[in-house]
């Protein structure tokens, strides 16, 4: 697989799961429709680009099982959910009910939302590690109230990578009449995902991740009864239109003004390469080599899994736990001096190693992987072991 994406070769490149890798067939449709753009600017942006982009969210619905008008691209799941937070309309006192496992970029703009509406956003303490789904539901509804009124969970968390419970939660907090948001930044391409039985009323990810578009292409979902209250994050000419189409939440979000949209019109080559490669397979694989390694990476850094090592908690990346005052520096001379692409990420007071593996990996990058820290561990004392 290797040979159908354009990383370095010379790289050992365990971190897709930060910004992905495009695959080659899928960047030249990206560059062609970048050069169909230059080659007549008007016709692309003024004309096309409409039908373009509906045939694109076709597509993307039908591989997330959703109606097409429901999602609008964006760059980026943070655009989305600023989209929401801009719109979001609390009484102060109200409260946002999620984890101390969410990524730090949601959070801040969770707490900017709070900080002008004088609501709260309550960060949830679960437990780790993790000892089963029932668990991560228990705790998690210890922080409701009776001021929640929204919950907000990552299906798929960033730093700790773990898949969490969110489909049951989300059933929970619909018979409580809570309003439902959820990150999904990592899971298109990484786990299935049909929104028309999860039954979030908001819902982001990226496509720029797992289903390997170019950067920059990510969703926005919005179940249609709360699609009135969202407003642009961009006023453009789809807002109060001059020819209103059956859709004012694709008139307020879609119309933009002047910019490339080419990103968004790269899923459907994305979704024929991952069908063409038989991706269900790949993807098996890639679970399977995550899980066989996590018990030796373990005991070599004296630590312990942040979870049972099952398909239920655990997908194509998994954290380790390890114990460094210097995380940045490890990161750095992981990659210097080993030509290792991996992530050290502090999350809190807690700094893990998280690796991730696409269909391009093997047991031999983690092995070099794995040598790299035996070295390290031998000739400096970077990472502590008590």
């Amino acid at each position: 697989m290797k040979s159908n994406f354009l990383l370095n070769p010379n790289i050992t490149y365990l971190n897709f799961a930060s910004f992905g890798a495009c695959a080659k067939p899928v960047f030249e449709e990206y560059q062609n429709k970048q050069l169909e753009l230059e080659r007549e600017p008007v016709q692309f942006i003024a004309v096309n680009s409409t039908t373009y982009l509906k045939a694109s969210r076709q597509a993307l619905a039908n591989y997330i099982h959703c109606h097409e008008d429901d999602i609008v691209y964006t760059p980026n799941p943070s655009y989305a959910m600023n989209i929401i937070t801009k719109s979001l309309q609390l009484n102060p006192g109200d409260e946002i009910l999620t984890t101390d496992l969410e990524y730090g970029a949601m959070d801040r703009a969770w707490s900017h939302y709070c900080k002008k509406n004088k609501t709260t956003y309550v960060r949830q303490t679960i437990t780790l590690p993790i000892t089963s789904k029932e668990q991560i539901i228990a705790e998690f509804w210890k922080g409701l109230t009776p001021n929640t009124k929204v919950i907000f969970l990552g299906q798929i968390t960033s730093a700790t990578a773990l898949i969490l419970p969110v489909k049951e939660i989300c059933y929970m907090a619909k018979e409580k009449g809570l309003l439902t948001i959820i990150d999904g930044a990592h899971v298109p391409g990484h786990i299935p995902l049909n929104l028309s039985q999860l039954k979030a009323d908001i819902y982001t990810g990226a496509c720029h991740k797992w289903m390997m578009t170019p950067k920059g292409c990510s969703f926005l979902y919005v179940s249609k009864e709360h699609q009135p209250w969202v407003d642009p994050l961009v006023v453009n000419w789809g807002y109060e239109s001059a020819a209103p189409s059956h859709s004012q939440f694709q008139d307020y979000h879609e119309l933009q003004g002047t910019r490339d949209i080419s990103a968004f019109l790269t899923v459907p080559k994305a979704l024929e390469f991952m069908q063409q490669h038989n991706w269900e397979k790949q993807t098996y694989d890639c679970r399977k080599l995550v899980r066989d390694n996590v018990a030796r990476f373990c005991e070599l850094l004296y630590s312990k899994p942040l979870c049972p090592v099952t398909e239920e908690f655990l997908g194509q990346m998994v954290s380790i736990p390890l114990r460094t005052k210097e995380p940045e520096t490890l990161q750095r001379l992981l990659f210097t001096d080993y030509k290792i692409e991996v992530p050290i990420m502090r999350h809190g007071v807690n700094t893990y190693l998280r690796y991730s593996i696409q269909a391009f990996n093997s047991q031999n990058d983690l092995n070099t992987l794995f040598t790299a820290l035996e070295n390290i561990l031998k000739n400096t004392s970077l990472i502590e072991l008590d």
